[in-house]
């Protein structure tokens, strides 16, 4: 029998609503929140919301200003780079132990996103893109079995897809990062971890290039 998950806390549900929301921008950087408008639109309570708000911090997503309240951080290509620099030596190291451990049953949901995100790139999907770029992302973090690793990519994980939707539109090709993705997760699925390391260096080496294009334009 499988085994059956455990449904994820008020608090855990409304960080992710309240990141998501973040990272597409329907809470834009410098906007200020508050906790009943939260907890209102959500229908979670505002214990859950203050709690998500508080990991939130810790992640550079929003800010908590004392006797001002809690604004939604500004982007900041600087904070790009630096954290693209620690985001390369372990993400490569995550795609690696991924592609090393992961199940059969794993490989078989790597495949499932490669073809996922080939047809993004096809068909110019945001929001197919999206979704399958989280769903890449904590699929490596179980496949990989190191919760060390996990907090850090989590860290800076909402930073980055962030910038992403703030610029791409601009200096971005979606479907170009929906290929090296895909590469990616093809690796993983194949069990080859140093493909899986190459493909998450070319993948760091087009967000950089991307960063920095958005100084220029």
């Amino acid at each position: 029998m499988a085994k059956r998950m455990p449904a994820p806390s008020l608090a855990e549900q409304a960080y992710k609503a309240i990141e998501e929301l973040i990272i597409t921008l329907q809470l834009p950087p410098g906007m200020a929140l508050s906790e009943s408008s939260l907890s209102e639109s959500l229908e979670i309570g505002r214990t859950p919301i203050r709690e998500a708000l508080q990991r939130l911090a810790m992640e550079g997503l929003v800010s908590i200003v004392p006797k001002r309240g809690v604004f939604v951080s500004e982007t900041n290509i600087l904070t790009q780079l630096r954290l693209l620099e620690l985001r390369r030596e372990v993400q490569r190291l995550l795609a690696r132990l991924a592609a090393e451990r992961a199940t059969v049953e794993e490989r078989a949901k790597f495949a499932n996103i490669e073809a996922g995100l080939t047809q993004a790139a096809a068909e110019h999907d945001e929001k197919l893109f999206s979704q399958l770029d989280r769903e890449l992302d904590e699929r490596m973090w179980d496949a990989a079995r190191n919760e060390f690793i996990v907090k850090t990519m989590s860290l800076m994980r909402g930073l980055s897809r962030r910038f992403w939707f703030e610029h791409y539109r601009r200096t971005g090709d979606l479907p170009l990062a929906a290929k090296l993705h895909a590469k990616i997760a093809k690796a993983i699925s194949q069990g080859k971890p140093a493909d899986a390391a190459t493909a998450s260096d070319r993948l760091i080496d087009y967000i950089e290039s991307f960063s920095r294009e958005t100084i220029e334009k």
